[in-house]
């Protein structure tokens, strides 16, 4: 039965009106409810100060809460960047779409684990330094106010006292890591066992932990991959030379300047996008993180002052950390190693802190299964069927390498990063407890 005329105009007249009320509507609630996280907001460092760590936290998303669901807590890297990125655009529950929408991610860490983001040190993304003076110069004062901000998240709930607790992240985070779980263990032998964290394991993504060492393997990396020539090979070597004779004379401002130097001139020799992924033709396309969180109605769906500018990655943490880039945490990991379990990983196109980068570390580490590792076999991971990287192991210490994926691993293979993350942290697959040459 047709509509009659009068209705049929009044219609057309309407759709137009009530598409952009609509779409005004979806403008102005840029979080929808199902994707804001389980609980947001700040935890204060000390008590002197308004300093304080931004964060964010997803509860499991299948696994009922309850004393034994593992948290995951993620560190992004910089120094002084944001874990909005990951949150947004790698790991968590809802990534951003370049349209600043929010898309359910399949892939997400927080799918049978608790998931805590954390923006550190004090300064980064939407945390709160106080006074530059307040910001950290080195890893134990980091690894500090992580300790203090941890305690006081675990104070939000009951349950969360007995939860097994696991660090994660990437990058730059592969010396907050070390440096945070070492602190960790150190202050849990002081207290009585009620009173310690219960802290489970480190994973290390592309990570920056012995930049010494790592700074030296690019000329080679890079001439082995077809990216440069053998003179050019030369060319880098040397400058990767005079890098490491900064950090053996303890010139750690003019080290790190020259770290910078080495990058710099191989993003030139390779003529790449990005060093982050050999593969890409454009950089990692992330800055639509920075737009969403500036958003004035995502910023108080969060809990986050109005007048806070997000910045991706902060210019002010970045130079209060300048003198600390070059200076190794391997001597952490050694401790580590030997008291609980850690896993590096690696996505295999990254160029920064890819596979040879970490191995050439690994083989210093000053552990007694250091030589078993070694000698261990390597097996082939498969997903579903399909090829998904590598992964060796001996006792509490695994590498995994994961294949067609470069620093930022989730966002380039999701699933993979997913079943990863859920086997090492369940001990099973390629990570069960088992001892193979």
């Amino acid at each position: 039965m047709e509509s009659p005329p009068f209705i049929t105009t009044l219609l057309l007249f309407l759709l137009p009106i009530l598409a952009v009320l609509r779409h005004s509507a979806a403008a102005a609630t840029p979080y929808p409810k199902e994707a804001l996280p389980t609980k947001s907001g700040y935890l204060k460092v000390n008590s002197t100060s308004s300093s304080a760590i931004f964060y964010t936290y997803y509860e499991s998303q299948t696994s009922h809460k309850n004393s034994e669901t593992p948290i995951l807590i993620w560190l992004q890297g910089g120094p002084g960047c944001s874990s909005m990125l990951a949150n947004l655009f790698e790991l968590g529950p809802y990534l951003v779409n370049q349209d600043l929408s929010l898309k359910p991610n399949p892939n997400s860490w927080n799918k049978i684990f608790g998931l805590l983001f954390l923006d550190n040190p004090i300064g980064t993304g939407f945390s709160i330094a106080a006074s530059p003076e307040e910001i950290p110069r080195n890893q134990n004062d980091a690894a500090k106010h992580l300790y203090a901000a941890i305690n006081k998240f675990i104070s939000l709930d009951k349950s969360f006292k007995t939860r097994p607790i696991y660090l994660t992240g990437e990058s730059y985070a592969g010396k907050y890591l070390p440096a945070l779980g070492y602190y960790i263990l150190k202050r849990n032998a002081l207290l009585p066992v009620n009173s310690r964290m219960n802290f489970a394991g480190v994973a290390i993504g592309n990570g920056l932990t012995d930049p010494e060492i790592q700074v030296s393997t690019h000329a080679s990396n890079a001439y082995n991959l077809g990216l440069i020539n053998e003179e050019q090979m030369v060319q880098l070597e040397k400058i990767q030379s005079e890098t490491v004779g900064f950090v053996t004379r303890g010139k750690w401002n003019e080290a790190t300047n020259s770290r910078n130097r080495v990058l710099a001139t191989l993003t030139n020799m390779t003529g790449l996008a990005t060093l982050y992924d050999f593969r890409r033709l454009t950089p990692y396309p992330n800055k639509v993180v920075v737009k969403f969180l500036n958003n004035v109605e995502v910023k108080r769906a969060l809990g986050v002052k109005e007048s806070k500018v997000f910045e991706l990655c902060s210019s002010a943490v970045g130079e209060a950390l300048h003198d600390d880039v070059m200076k190794s945490v391997r001597y952490l990991v050694d401790f580590l190693v030997k008291k609980t379990r850690v896993l590096l990983y690696q996505g295999q196109c990254d160029l920064r802190d890819g596979v040879f980068s970490t191995l050439s570390w690994v083989k210093k580490l000053n552990w007694e299964g250091t030589d078993d590792f070694l000698k261990a076999e390597r097996k082939i991971w498969r997903v579903d069927g399909n090829l998904a990287g590598y992964v060796q192991k001996w006792e509490g210490f695994s590498h995994a390498v994961v294949l067609n994926a470069g620093h930022l691993v989730p966002t380039d293979q999701g699933l993979n990063s997913q079943v990863m993350i859920q086997d090492w942290v369940l001990e099973r697959g390629l990570f069960s407890d088992e001892k193979t040459h």
